[in-house]
């Protein structure tokens, strides 16, 4: 199984931790993986659409984070990413894992990222992997 993590960088301590969490659940799973970095969350589900085309890859994750700003831009933001990487995966039968983080604050978004406490790349990892399994189980190969 190989997976590529895309990670937009806009909030590099919640990517890192994000990171960590995802890289250690996918050693785990017994997948390799590459990583790629992004800008932002908008630019998530173009990357992983163009690399899905290449057909190297059985899995994607998409890693990132958005703060809210009090504006209409904030719940744009997420939902459109979120919604990217949904409309991937049941268009394209994309196994994506989902850790794009929407938060009030970069504290609550650390928590919800830290490796020890909320682990959200680790869980969006871990996805990724149920979903690259039940593929295998079904016959539909990569």
């Amino acid at each position: 199984m190989k997976v590529l993590i895309v990670e937009a960088r806009y909030h590099e301590s919640v990517a890192d931790a994000l990171a960590d969490g995802a890289t250690a659940a996918l050693e785990k799973g017994g997948a390799s993986f590459e990583r790629l970095s992004v800008p932002g969350a908008l630019e998530i589900p173009p990357a992983i659409a163009l690399a899905a085309a290449t057909r190297r890859y059985d899995g994607f994750l998409g890693l990132g984070c958005v703060l809210k700003t009090g504006s209409f831009h904030f719940e744009m933001i997420a939902a459109e990413s979120a919604h990217g990487l949904m409309r991937l995966g049941i268009e394209h039968l994309l196994c994506i894992g989902n850790g794009i983080l929407a938060c009030e604050n970069e504290e609550e978004a650390l928590r919800l990222a830290d490796f020890s406490r909320g682990d959200a790349g680790g869980e969006a990892a871990r996805a990724c992997v149920a979903l690259m399994q039940w593929r295998a189980r079904l016959g539909l190969g990569a």
